[in-house]
């Protein structure tokens, strides 16, 4: 009999990659909230984890081997302004899925961010070093951290950064492309540093974390430290558009709501000895893109 597996947040990047993943070899069971998607062989449900208290019960009654948690507010500016609903769906909510997973000794595996940390150029952070976030995002998934690892020894977190992938969600790598195939201008950070994560690797290692049953805090991001203009810079020069329709602000220029670190780089070090995995590099992973863009 197949393991069952829950995926909360199944028509995001990372739900949807990797439900599409895991689907021919656990029985997968994804919920949504408005963007409903149809994904052979699993079933799924529409919930507003906001408005509706019935997460633990659901989750107690379908009574997954693992859960998947990706839900999450990403955008950092109405974190900012908004943190009653930001504590509602990173804490409380959080808290509800922990409960249950608990109470069914169900393994939950919860998606963090590089977000907990302050942010220093020429450093990448390790599992070790002490969190310290600047933002009201960064402030409640590391709650929301504690909250995963104390509920369970068997639970796992996540940090990883900037997702991207031929997908219609990756959100950063969709808008310089579609930008430039257009011939329309783009405004990336010049001072806004992060090691971005080919999600084909990290669906690759959460497979792999479910096989071996591992547990703990782990970083899970690829390996080059940039800025979010050279990453469109490569993105270009890859995909062969005009590089200088990429226009470079720094947050004096481009001013957003939330505070953002300089430098929230991560060292995945850890995770890939335990594993035995390479996350790919900026071009490595640009390339596997390009080349996916080709056949899709």
């Amino acid at each position: 009999m197949k393991s069952k597996l829950l995926v909360l947040g199944g028509s995001g990047l990372v739900g949807s990659s990797f439900i599409n993943s895991s689907k021919n070899d656990y029985d997968v069971i994804f919920s949504y909230n408005n963007n409903k998607i149809k994904i052979p062989n699993t079933q799924s449900f529409q919930i507003n984890l906001l408005n509706d208290d019935k997460i633990e019960k659901i989750i107690e009654n379908y009574n997954p081997n693992i859960v998947l948690h990706t839900i999450a507010n990403s955008n950092l500016d109405l974190c900012e302004t908004d943190h009653d609903i930001t504590d509602r769906l990173h804490i409380d909510v959080t808290q509800k899925i922990v409960n249950a997973c608990t109470s069914i000794n169900s393994k939950l595996i919860f998606l963090s961010t590089d977000a907990v940390f302050e942010g220093q150029l020429n450093k990448k952070y390790c599992e070790t070093d002490t969190p310290n976030p600047i933002n009201y995002y960064g402030k409640t998934k590391l709650k929301a951290e504690k909250i995963v690892l104390n509920g369970s020894i068997n639970n796992v977190v996540l940090r990883t950064s900037v997702i991207y992938g031929w997908h219609e969600k990756s959100r950063f790598t969709n808008w310089i492309l579609d930008y430039l195939k257009d011939n329309k201008s783009v405004d990336p950070f010049s001072d806004q540093f992060n090691t971005p994560t080919l999600i084909d690797d990290l669906v690759q290692v959460i497979l792999q974390i479910i096989d071996k049953d591992i547990s703990g805090l782990y970083h899970a991001t690829g390996k080059t430290c940039l800025n979010r203009y050279q990453f469109a810079t490569l993105l270009a020069k890859i995909f062969s558009y005009d590089q200088t329709l990429i226009h470079s602000v720094t947050k004096f220029e481009k001013k957003q709501n939330a505070p953002r670190p300089i430098s929230t780089c991560l060292d995945s070090t850890k995770l890939e000895n335990l594993l035995n995995f390479s996350f790919s590099d900026i071009n490595s992973g640009i390339d596997h893109i390009f080349n996916k863009s080709k056949i899709n």
